[in-house]
């Protein structure tokens, strides 16, 4: 498939990550690999997707690293995919993405929702900064800014930001 970043964003980390996990089916495929499906039948069955397109997900998933593919059995030989390391490190990213679209629904209207395994109680994922526990959701304390390997245009783009909060939506502007 056809690199869909532009020229300018590869130094992007959310460009770059989006070009590996931004296909809708490439999420709904690791969602089921977080749920503990690994085999193809398995995928097939839960997503009704067709064997072509599951194929190629599949491939581009373990090319990227973020599932293996290991033989289970072998007369004949047939294949499970299994999460790397990296692949179960974006879990919390697809908790947040499922947690954002039930914070949309009204709590009757969510036909799945995150619990503690243990204790069976509802969560409310959120995402924190790991040093202060700040909730990372306010875009007036939190902002992007060039990092060290950033090139000369990722610099011109952050020096360029606005030093006042930008009005939020609903918000009247003085």
């Amino acid at each position: 498939m056809a690199s869909r970043i532009r020229l300018e964003d590869r130094e992007c980390p959310l460009s770059t990550t989006v070009q590996h996990v931004g296909e809708w089916w490439t999420l709904l495929i690791l969602h089921d690999a977080f749920d503990g499906y690994t085999r193809f039948d398995q995928f097939q069955e839960s997503l009704g997707i067709s064997s072509s397109m599951l194929t190629t997900r599949l491939k581009t998933l373990v090319a990227d690293g973020l599932l293996e593919r290991r033989p289970y059995q072998t007369n004949p030989v047939r294949h499970e995919y299994v999460l790397t390391e990296l692949g179960r490190s974006l879990r919390p990213v697809v908790v947040a993405l499922a947690a954002w679209g039930n914070s949309r629904l009204a709590p009757a209207e969510r036909s799945m929702i995150l619990i503690d395994a243990h204790s069976g109680e509802e969560v409310e994922p959120v995402v924190v900064d790991a040093k202060t526990g700040r909730r990372l959701d306010d875009s007036d304390t939190f902002v992007f800014t060039a990092g060290p390997a950033a090139s000369a245009a990722m610099r011109h783009r952050y020096a360029e930001r606005p030093t006042t909060p930008l009005p939020r939506a609903g918000t009247e502007q003085p």
